[in-house]
């Protein structure tokens, strides 16, 4: 039996992840850490707070003595860091937060790593850090070697933080791995990204808003293959290494956009047109060559198909992102746990 320490484990991929290990690896302890900011949810692990190998623990990476109490209490084996301000939009707005957590808060973690002692550190980052590829240029992909070349306060402060991770692998012989991937998408992802909030506009007839003309290409990945992914490194991934995850499926916004509305039988009056973001990215390319050739890692769910699972979620849950939009969801932290 292993002890998993899960950072973010209240938000979209951390807790997609909590699932998937809870069910793949049912004789295993997860133990998620959370601080329950806009982004984490306590609703998305509502399943899953009865099993006995599940525990929550309301906190912050970013204070030590929490951390290490922590850790001095369930002896992790393995440490999977999902915490991390996210959201591009809001680092622009605010990047001091985003460099307090994505990068102290990773050091705080690896130096309890260090002090208490684990088997895997492993830092879940982004394709983001390596800036953008031209649309025009579709042979370009990113790999584990393309230089670090970041955009945004948020891909900076998450390039910095994977730095650091090596620069601990290098001095003190930490055993890591990092994971970068393209974008996902899913169950339980918050309503303020491209996918969830034009499902949710558009369930409701309101405007979906679209940056500049809508051209902008992402790679997109099912959130459950990311989740696989993570689970084939943390079992065989070389120690030291960065491995790229990637869904061999780029797609314009516009087009996702306009596939959404298909799937609801919504017309395509919706679309708004906005100002395009500050210092908006191109197109992102994952090649995953690296992790299909060493750990048989490969994306086994077709967008088609899960696009249509997530549209299903969201037409099925629509409590948990209604909650979301009206705040009601902050509250649900202090029903749960403010009397324990």
């Amino acid at each position: 039996m292993k002890t998993y320490i899960v950072t973010g484990g209240a938000g979209f991929i951390g807790g997609n992840f909590v699932h998937y290990m809870l069910k793949t690896h049912p004789n295993d302890k997860v133990v998620v850490l959370d601080s329950l900011t806009y982004a984490g949810n306590m609703e998305t692990l509502a399943s899953v707070a009865d099993n006995p190998n599940f525990l929550f623990v309301k906190g912050d990476i970013t204070d030590r003595d929490s951390v290490n109490a922590l850790f001095q209490r369930e002896k992790p084996d393995v440490v999977v860091n999902f915490a991390a301000e996210s959201h591009v939009d809001r680092s622009i707005d605010n990047p001091g937060v985003f460099l307090h957590t994505n990068i102290i808060g990773t050091g705080v973690l690896m130096d309890a790593c260090r002090k208490y002692g684990i088997e895997r550190f492993h830092q879940v980052g982004t394709d983001e850090v390596y800036g953008d590829l031209p649309l025009d240029r579709p042979d370009l992909l990113f790999t584990e070697e393309t230089p670090l070349h970041t955009s945004s306060p948020y891909s900076a402060s998450k390039a910095s933080a994977d730095l650091l991770v090596l620069a601990y692998y290098r001095t003190y012989k930490l055993p890591v791995t990092i994971s970068r991937c393209s974008n996902n998408y899913g169950p339980y992802h918050f309503p303020e990204k491209l996918i969830p909030l034009m499902i949710a506009n558009a369930l409701n007839d309101k405007p979906l808003p679209v940056y500049g003309k809508g051209e902008n290409v992402r790679d997109w990945l099912y959130v459950l293959d990311h989740c696989k992914a993570i689970d084939k490194i943390l079992q065989g991934g070389r120690v030291g290494e960065v491995y790229n995850i990637g869904g061999h499926n780029e797609m314009r916004n516009i087009d996702i956009v306009k596939l959404i509305l298909k799937e609801l039988n919504k017309p395509e009056t919706l679309i708004t047109y906005v100002t395009d973001r500050a210092g908006h990215d191109l197109r992102y390319a994952i090649d995953p060559t690296k992790i299909g050739d060493e750990l048989g890692w490969q994306p086994e769910t077709k967008f088609a198909d899960g696009i249509k699972l997530t549209i299903d979620w969201y037409l099925n849950n629509r409590e948990w992102w209604e909650n979301i939009i009206s705040g009601e969801y902050q509250s649900y932290y202090e029903k749960m746990y403010g009397g324990r």
